[in-house]
């Protein structure tokens, strides 16, 4: 039997060997997604099977990034977070194209907020490096904002919180992190 990270690395490249759309060959986003679809399809991360997309909506990513018979994924244990609006504006707001394809990344980062656990591991990628690339390729002016290497979910609800005025304003899940004194400790 294969360990885990080989049948990862494994679903990834499947899913890259498909001939994309010419618009989204070369996207460097893909990557990314194939990392996270085959987080979802390995039972990794929050995300719903649709990644928070509505069903039209990652119909076409799938069509888009990765044309053929989509994996199967399940759903994961996604909560619904008041501000879940308010954090896909806020993303949306830095997105660096117009294309649709960042609004559909803007829902899925903001979706994954929800999660109890680091950003990326919420989102079912396999390290941090991949969310610090689609941040900064998705969103490459807020990237440039996290010039202390916050992590990232930290890094979101601190801006979305003095953007809006709130004072007090840990992101959902740090109480219960394992992370949580490394993450509330004095930046230098």
């Amino acid at each position: 039997m294969k360990p885990l990270r080989e049948c990862r690395d494994a679903l990834v490249s499947e899913l890259l060997r498909r001939p994309a759309s010419a618009d989204f060959s070369n996207d460097p986003l893909r990557p990314i997604l194939a990392s996270m679809l085959a987080g979802r399809a390995m039972d990794e991360g929050i995300l719903p099977a649709t990644l928070g997309l509505s069903a039209d909506d990652f119909a076409q990513l799938w069509r888009a990034f990765f044309p053929g018979p989509q994996l199967r994924l399940e759903n994961g244990a996604t909560e619904d977070i008041p501000e879940l609006g308010d954090m896909i504006q806020l993303l949306l707001d830095y997105r660096g194209s117009a294309e649709p394809h960042c609004a559909w990344v803007a829902r899925i980062v903001a979706v994954g907020c929800a999660g109890r656990d680091h950003l990326w591991q919420d989102l079912g990628l396999a390290n941090r490096g991949e969310l610090s690339t689609l941040m900064q390729v998705a969103f490459p002016a807020l990237a440039a904002l996290n010039s202390g290497d916050m992590k990232w979910k930290k890094f979101l609800y601190r801006h979305y919180c003095q953007r809006d005025g709130i004072y007090v304003c840990p992101a959902p899940s740090c109480g219960e992190c394992a992370d949580y004194a490394k993450c509330f400790a004095p930046e230098e």
